[in-house]
């Protein structure tokens, strides 16, 4: 038996009343997904554990059945495997966005989802300005950027920028947690000012406010840690071959660090014009030459709740039904083997709230010959009444490898 997961970014939400109190998953025309879950297995899943804040970084932690406390080193550290950075004894890697601040306020957390291309240019010219023998940032993809720090201390407060849109950056400046983290916290956030300065008239910066774009006018470093260490899927469950699709740094560097192989798909952005058919095509792929795992990983519908945009959450669903889940589907046929397959988010992104939950997530598991409950729609409610009930830590993992 093969496994496939389709992971939704943040495609969980609450109800909304321009939906007319529905969510955009109840909303969205989705034949596929609604087919499949009348011959599936459905729960919920908490993937946020006690004690953490609900962010991709760990939801996809605690999903893949990893003991969060015991293997989570930031966002930055998770990130800088996919880049092939190497995080050495004694350095501290941190995400570093490039976000738009207006009026002193922190406008959104991607610059208005700058381009790569642009991105660099600024990434080069932060390195040539601020980099030194203990600073250096690498460039990732559109606002997504690391922040390595030789001698930094992790021990400080960061607040991650699609938390807090609208709010003052200053309130949200990097705080120590200890004496000890004083030092980081105070270069971190020099850092940022200087960038300010730096990139407040940059010519690409210049040129996206001409064309009426927000600027890239601040970093914003978060989540930090050291080089994380953690046993490989193949280690905890036994996976041959498995591998990652994935447009997001955090994602592919976590598959890394599972012992999952990177798969780039052209076109794909990580935003609600990805890639989808290429994405689908790629997992297709990867089963028919062996892969006995794929990790299927969609952003959209993350940045479309992070957008506050409900319509486009529900496009961004309808999407992954009709050109994702559809195309697999049709194409199982011809894999040779049995696949199972997952459905699910890694947590909700309410477009209300344009940030995170830790809500327990719908999850839907279809396995060739397992008997299904017979529910004829996936989506938050229906999802209550399936027979996996309610799973925390590794119980889904386990569950869903286990035929």
């Amino acid at each position: 038996m093969k496994h496939l997961i389709i992971l939704g970014d943040g495609m969980a939400d609450e109800p909304i009343e321009a939906l007319g109190g529905k969510t955009p998953l109840m909303t969205a025309h989705t034949p596929t997904l609604d087919k499949m879950a009348t011959t599936s297995r459905l729960g919920t899943l908490v993937t946020t554990p006690q004690g953490y804040e609900p962010g991709s970084e760990i939801a996809h932690l605690s999903l893949l059945g990893y003991d969060v406390p015991s293997v989570f080193e930031g966002r930055g550290s998770l990130e800088a495997a996919s880049m092939g950075v190497e995080i050495e004894p004694h350095e501290m890697a941190m995400r570093c966005n490039i976000i738009c601040i207006e009026d002193g306020k922190i406008k959104n957390h991607s610059a208005g989802n700058i381009s790569t291309q642009e991105a660099a240019v600024l990434i080069d010219y932060l390195n040539e300005h601020l980099g030194s023998d203990t600073v250096k940032f690498f460039t990732g993809i559109s606002y997504r950027h690391l922040l390595k720090i030789k001698g930094g201390n992790k021990n400080i407060e960061c607040t991650p920028p699609h938390d807090v849109p609208g709010t003052p950056f200053r309130e949200c400046l990097v705080r120590a947690k200890c004496p000890e983290a004083e030092e980081t916290a105070a270069q971190i956030n020099q850092l940022i000012l200087r960038s300010q300065e730096l990139l407040a008239n940059h010519p690409v910066n210049l040129a996206r406010i001409a064309r009426g774009e927000d600027p890239a006018n601040s970093i914003w470093p978060w989540s930090p840690g050291y080089k994380p260490s953690m046993d490989t899927l193949a280690e905890k469950y036994g996976i041959k071959q498995g591998v990652v699709i994935s447009a997001v740094d955090l994602i592919k560097g976590i598959g890394v660090y599972a012992g999952l192989k990177p798969i780039d798909v052209e076109g794909a952005t990580g935003l609600w014009n990805t890639n989808y058919e290429g994405k689908a095509d790629a997992a297709i792929k990867a089963l028919r030459d062996g892969a006995d795992f794929v990790f299927l990983h969609i952003e959209a519908s993350d940045e479309a709740g992070h957008e506050g945009d409900s319509a486009l959450k529900v496009k961004t669903v309808e999407s992954l039904d009709s050109r994702v889940c559809k195309r697999i589907i049709e194409a199982l046929p011809a894999i040779g083997e049995p696949v199972s397959i997952a459905v699910l988010p890694d947590h909700p992104t309410p477009c209300a709230k344009r940030t995170h939950s830790a809500t327990p997530v719908p999850v839907m598991i279809l396995t060739p010959g397992v008997e299904g409950d017979g529910i004829e729609r996936y989506n938050e409610e229906t999802a209550l009444r399936g027979s996996l009930g309610k799973m925390d830590k590794d119980q889904f993992i386990r569950t869903f490898l286990s035929k």
